[in-house]
């Protein structure tokens, strides 16, 4: 054991209090279970185990030796389990290309990752709609395809290590946790306690302001191989180029998009949200609380006003020790507490693109239902009538695919029990918009509806259906 690990006294410290949260070595089961998307390779699912093992049995110590997990073979299952249609990067390569020579490449990789001749590309940066603003867009970073491989090795090696010490109150970017199980642990625990005064808060670009400085110190914690923290300190200050092909580099912010960011950013926030809140602000308080976090999306809920007052006093100081910033815009205080004796139902909130709000059971008891948010109902309205409107002239029967995908899309992830009414008027606002532009393709009459329900049974679309039903076995 002590190949893999080197005692420290300051990371048991600071990781002490994470490894006392329930469920620890239920994850790591989780990690090794047939449920995950784990290597096919016995001899790597083994050397996971064993990584895992270690991590799991000594919380205080950090591992000096990691590379040598680092193979042909290891790299090898890291190529199969990176997204082979993605966009490309700087260098246009596809991974069509990259796999007409693939044993060589491969080698080629590993001998210049591990001598530090490997020289991180810069990611491409473009820009998504972000909400229905025009103006309001979300930049995403696009590594090429080989860094994308190589990010995916360095993650098959800290995956085993950090699942050990996250918390089970943060579920973005984790295998076996999705957004779905965060919406269901938000609504059982507002059932259980009758609801209280809800923190939504909000995190004003937090991949963008993420200081290195600070992400390193944090990395040292667990690990201190000098591979893996050089080839992370490489994708860190590689840049990024945009679309006038410029390149800048900062000491702060790691791209959206990489395969490597989503680990790095729930490092970050474990140890500057999780982990602070669960040793030194839940134990200050006088009554109970709850935290979820989502990747930099969270919600805090406490059955006091005072004490959720307090943290909303506190938590932007945290933030800013670490280089963050608190949008104070859209951060709010809800009341959702529940009280018989009230005639109107507590306000609403909304988090992961639902609104959560208080109802009732057809038997009588009170429930926390789940909604498509307003603007994401919005946005996604406006996304395919906008499709529809550039490819009206398409054959209907490529228009009718494409469609069926987009509402396929959207009945995965906001089909939950409750949602049924939001996901029909989704259903029934691509029907009339679908109908409008096939009335534009020619100067007659508009089409009836008559002839457009005619039309759907020969080309029919997809109709609303619950992905993530609770009556499901």
């Amino acid at each position: 054991m002590s190949e893999y690990l080197h005692s420290s006294k300051e990371a048991g410290k600071l990781t002490r209090g994470s490894q006392r949260s329930k469920g620890r070595y239920q994850l790591m089961d989780l990690l090794l279970g047939d449920e995950m998307d784990i290597p096919r390779s016995n001899t790597l699912l083994t050397e996971q185990q064993k990584i895992a093992k270690l991590a799991a049995e000594a919380p205080g110590m950090c591992f000096t030796s990691l590379n040598h997990h680092l193979s042909f073979e290891w790299l090898k299952e890291a190529y199969k389990r990176t997204r082979k249609d993605g966009a490309v990067g700087t260098d246009k390569q596809t991974a069509s290309s990259y796999e007409k020579d693939l044993d060589a490449n491969l080698t080629s990789l590993l001998n210049r990752a591990k001598s530090g001749n490997y020289f991180a590309p810069p990611v491409r940066r473009i820009y998504i709609p972000k909400g229905n603003k025009r103006d309001d867009k979300r930049p995403i970073g696009i590594p090429t395809f080989e860094d994308k491989v190589l990010q995916r090795a360095v993650v098959m090696l800290l995956e085993p290590i950090y699942e050990q010490d996250f918390l089970e109150c943060s579920y973005g970017f984790r295998r076996g946790r999705s957004a779905h199980d965060a919406v269901s642990a938000v609504q059982k625990y507002l059932i259980q306690t009758k609801g209280g005064w809800v923190l939504d808060v909000d995190l004003r670009k937090f991949f963008d302001t993420l200081k290195h400085s600070y992400l390193r110190d944090l990395l040292q914690i667990r690990v201190r191989d000098g591979v893996v923290k050089r080839l992370i300190g490489k994708w860190l200050s590689a840049g990024v180029m945009e679309a006038n092909n410029n390149i800048s580099r900062q000491d702060v912010g790691c791209p959206q998009g990489g395969v490597v960011s989503p680990i790095l950013s729930n490092l970050y926030l474990h140890h500057v949200l999780d982990v602070w809140f669960h040793e030194m602000v839940k134990p200050r308080l006088k009554g109970d609380s709850f935290l979820i976090r989502f990747a930099d999306d969270f919600l805090i809920v406490c059955k006091r006003k005072d004490d959720a007052k307090s943290i909303l006093n506190v938590i932007p100081k945290r933030f800013a020790k670490y280089g963050l910033a608190i949008n104070q815009e859209k951060t709010k205080m809800v009341d959702f507490r529940l009280n018989p004796s009230r005639s109107d139902y507590p306000k609403s909130f909304d988090f992961l693109g639902f609104t959560f709000h208080w109802d009732k059971s057809r038997k009588g008891r009170d429930l926390v239902r789940c909604k498509t948010s307003k603007d994401r109902l919005s946005r996604s309205i406006t996304q395919t009538a906008e499709w529809c409107r550039r490819n009206r002239h398409t054959p209907i029967s490529a228009q009718r695919a494409k469609l069926n995908s987009m509402l396929r899309g959207h009945y995965n992830y906001f089909g939950i029990t409750g949602n049924y009414y939001s996901l029909n008027k989704f259903f029934r606002a691509v029907c009339r918009n679908w109908r409008k532009f096939l009335s534009s393709r020619c100067q007659r009459k508009t089409m009836s509806w008559n002839k457009f329900n005619k039309l759907t049974k020969v080309y029919p679309l997809v109709r609303p259906f619950m992905a993530h039903s609770v009556y499901k076995a």
